[in-house]
């Protein structure tokens, strides 16, 4: 699917929002969305629907449904079909919902900032503002962490939660057909993988990391002990192509350097995989880490990334990305050009979307 279209093909995927995944758990719940509307299906019986509406651009009319669902579970329903809907169509920035009456769900989803009313029957979702919403795309929802400062090093930061465990995220790429999962490093899983995209020469040349098996072992070993950063592997469709390290930048090398706050986070970023380089799929991955990272902890106002100073074209991908070059300055082990994306831009430029840039837009580079 082309995802600048206007009129995209049938897009079909399983919800994954882990609510409904969980009440839904003897079969999976596809979401099925075309130009005629989304249609959220259950063992072949259509559990909900949204309707385009002929006679405008951007608006669905909503039908609930037929059985009681309870609010909750109705407003999922409600929120997983606006999200497979903005989704096939990047360049809508909202949309409006028609209804006849409003329904508990709309009501909770009101109430909760996620829906805006603008008539008796009419209201509208703003896309900056569902893609806030953490359990879309979280598999495990978990409280906000307390904040407690701490020092380390010297350093003062907040106490930081535990590393994941399991996957952390995922996400339906539309114009990929693909799920996108981020999932921390598995050491029996991960390990000859890493070891092979390290000793790539590409790779070599910016991360300094060629070694054996038993090198990159202990590599992966220290940094799934790290309290302030944690290793991952990104997949899609279950094929791991590419290794991230997400950090937070105030306990970080990169502190030093720039005003760290208190919650902004940093990543370091590698795809290993040829086949898996390129613009379809660098927007798709490096859209979703940020992403993720601001949505694990909605007091993150600021990712931060420090690659060499030379690597062209990767700082062509940042500026495309919508990050702003603020320096450069050098690390002992190598000159780095400090590149910043803040939470208002990311959400209110819609740089979850980065494939939705205007027509005539240069290409990405190769990543």
């Amino acid at each position: 699917m082309n995802p600048m279209s206007e009129s995209p093909t049938v897009a079909t995927r399983k919800a994954t929002l882990s609510a409904l995944t969980a009440s839904f758990s003897d079969q999976p719940l596809q979401v099925d969305v075309c130009t005629g509307g989304v249609t959220l299906s259950h063992g072949g019986e259509t559990v909900l629907g949204l309707a385009a509406v002929a006679s405008t651009k951007n608006t669905l009319m909503y039908h609930p449904p037929v059985q009681e669902q309870g609010k909750n579970r109705e407003a999922d329903l409600i929120l997983a079909g606006l999200e497979g809907w903005l989704a096939s169509y990047p360049t809508h920035l909202c949309v409006d919902i028609q209804v006849a009456q409003t329904t508990p769900g709309l009501a909770f989803l009101h109430a909760a900032g996620l829906l805006q009313r603008t008539g008796h029957h009419h209201y509208r979702c703003h896309g900056a503002v569902l893609w806030q919403h953490a359990p879309l795309w979280l598999p495990t929802e978990r409280a906000p962490y307390p904040q407690l400062h701490v020092n380390t090093a010297g350093m003062r930061h907040p106490l930081r939660p535990p590393q994941p465990h399991t996957t952390f995220y995922r996400r339906f790429i539309p114009w990929l057909g693909q799920t996108l999962t981020l999932a921390p490093v598995d050491l029996s899983r991960d390990l000859d993988a890493f070891n092979r995209w390290m000793n790539t020469p590409r790779v070599a040349r910016f991360w300094n990391e060629t070694g054996s098996r038993d090198e990159h072992r202990r590599y992966l070993e220290q940094q799934l002990s790290s309290a302030h950063s944690f290793p991952v592997i990104g997949r899609f469709d279950g094929v791991p192509f590419g290794y991230f390290e997400i950090y937070w930048a105030r306990e970080d090398r990169i502190a030093p350097y720039y005003d760290a706050g208190d919650y902004d986070r940093g990543l370091h970023l590698l795809v290993g995989e040829e086949s898996y380089r390129g613009q379809a799929f660098y927007t798709a991955w490096f859209s979703s880490l940020c992403h993720f990272a601001f949505l694990d902890d909605a007091r993150t106002q600021q990712v931060v990334c420090e690659p060499s100073f030379d690597n062209r074209r990767q700082l062509s991908n940042f500026d495309r990305s919508g990050f702003a070059r603020i320096k450069s300055f050098d690390f002992p082990h190598k000159r780095a050009t400090l590149v910043t994306l803040s939470r208002e831009q990311f959400f209110h430029e819609h740089l979850f979307h980065p494939l939705a840039a205007p027509r005539g837009a240069r290409p990405f580079s190769r990543s």
